[in-house]
């Protein structure tokens, strides 16, 4: 929002300086805070402190500059003859901050990878992440509230549930954003922007609670599902948002028609009408889509990230499950189960990758930002040395997730199974090893502010304490960094030993 058109003296903002009347100036635009003087969270003392003065040093050593648009009505006008120097970004701005953009968006640099399509749905997913998924993301990381189902209509009529599977016949005819992109041309490079753009909200709970079941546990359904009506089915309700569906795999006792056991930290669980369920049967393995019913309960578990995932401990109560809600064949559902694990790593490396950049972005804005002793947390070498190495760390993985996108939409499912499963485990570990020491440092960075959840800090507080759930869900780092070397050993030449 642009400032009144008034324009003022700094001679005249001095004289308003008294109780009746407290003006200041931020950044050449004039504030007058008179009645705001008891309701701001500093104190009285803080804002007496630069009554009739520029303030614009102070304030932006205490506060993010998305507070002057929160209190945009307190604006009275601007310094004659001045214009603001600080830029506000609007929904759907790229960053102008060095390495705040990956480099494929960033003016000078060029990339073999991305087309006309891809930038317009960037920019499609950029404005409406900007415009309405950050409000309700923040709401709800705070409140542990769910998403909402307005929001889960607008994406659906946008299609950006049916996008979140990746690429695939379910989105062939589908509009995508307004028509940014055909599904017949949505490749896994498109998949990767919906990935990253979303993860911008900056909300770990709230990412995991927008339907990230769905993401891993639809594609059973669409891939192995015995009968085309009931598939279709399913996936009209749950494309459509009227029906919300989650994976539950773990082990669990089952009988020949019903199913008895348990599943722990499942995702969304507490509110979703289906359940991708892993089950024994007999000495195998099987895996049924089972509806919300008779016989299941859900309970939700507290973990260290908002209760809007809906995480969740499911019981199963000698609940019958039909014979048609099989999926693939009795006893061969390990390979149900592991058709999707690639796809779902990949994703978890395209969000904890962006959030990796996000958090240096944010280091180096308040690095810049911060004065300490009169200088900028910028100017101190130990500092550059932290941001150097956040830096090589976000480009790194983001340009071996690019090699490995690329390999991804040249080749067909079964080659990718056989040859990227280590390299995307490896990934994943690489990914999220950089998240720790980007936590770290970042921390180091902004001292007490990095452990407050409001606030200046809010952002680095929360992936300090959220980080480690990349780590650990789809695999944990040490499972996977051994998948990825078994997988190289099993190709070990032996005419090299």
């Amino acid at each position: 929002m642009a400032p009144p058109s008034s324009t003022h003296t700094r001679e005249e903002v001095q004289k308003h300086n008294t109780e009746d009347s407290l003006w200041c100036i931020i950044d050449s635009v004039v504030y007058d805070l008179t009645e705001f003087v008891d309701a701001h969270p500093g104190g009285e003392s803080v804002l007496r402190q630069v009554a009739g003065q520029d303030a614009t040093k102070a304030f932006y050593n205490l506060h993010r500059h998305e507070v002057l648009t929160k209190y945009a009505d307190l604006a009275v006008g601007t310094i004659q003859g001045e214009k603001p120097q600080v830029i506000t970004p609007q929904p759907g701005d790229l960053s102008k901050v060095p390495y705040g953009e990956p480099l494929w968006l960033t003016e000078p640099f060029k990339s073999p990878y991305y087309n006309d399509s891809h930038r317009r749905l960037q920019k499609a997913m950029r404005e409406f992440t900007d415009k309405y998924l950050v409000v309700e993301a923040q709401e709800c990381e705070a409140t542990g509230r769910h998403v909402s189902q307005e929001m889960i209509d607008h994406m659906s009529r946008l299609g950006i549930l049916h996008m979140r599977l990746g690429p695939g016949k379910h989105l062939h005819g589908v509009e995508l954003m307004g028509g940014a992109v055909k599904g017949e041309e949505f490749d896994y490079f498109h998949d990767l922007i919906v990935s990253q753009e979303m993860v911008r909200v900056m909300a770990r709970g709230f990412q995991d609670g927008n339907l990230a079941g769905m993401t891993i546990g639809l594609t059973a359904v669409l891939n192995f599902a015995n009968d085309e009506g009931w598939k279709k089915k399913i996936a009209d309700e749950v494309f459509s948002g009227k029906k919300k569906l989650c994976l539950a795999i773990t082990e669990a006792f089952a009988g020949s028609d019903v199913v008895n056991g348990t599943k722990k930290w499942i995702t969304n669980g507490t509110f979703c009408d289906y359940f991708v369920t892993g089950v024994r049967t007999g000495k195998h393995f099987s895996v049924l889509l089972i509806p919300r019913g008779e016989g299941v309960e859900t309970k939700a578990i507290k973990t260290s990230y908002s209760s809007a995932a809906g995480t969740a401990y499911v019981t199963f109560d000698n609940v019958k499950v039909p014979v048609e809600y099989l999926l693939g064949q009795e006893n061969q559902g390990m390979k149900i189960i592991l058709s999707n694990f690639n796809h779902e790593r990949w994703t978890m490396v395209c969000g904890t990758t962006r959030a990796n950049r996000f958090i240096t972005e944010e280091c180096l804005k308040w690095a810049n930002q911060r004065l300490v002793f009169g200088k900028r947390l910028i100017d101190q070498p130990v500092i550059r040395r932290k941001l150097a190495k956040m830096i090589a760390l976000v480009e790194a993985n983001q340009s071996w997730l690019e090699t490995i996108t690329y390999q991804m939409c040249h080749m067909p499912y079964k080659q990718q199974a056989q040859h990227l499963a280590g390299p995307i485990g490896l990934l994943k570990v690489s990914a999220t090893r950089a998240a720790h020491d980007i936590a770290d440092e970042a921390v180091q960075i902004w001292g007490g502010r990095g452990l407050t959840q409001t606030g200046m800090g809010k952002y680095i507080e929360m992936f300090q304490r959220t980080f480690r759930f990349d780590a650990v869900l789809g695999g944990a780092e040490d499972i996977l960094g051994d998948l990825g070397v078994r997988q190289a050993i099993r190709n070990f030449p032996k005419a090299m030993l």
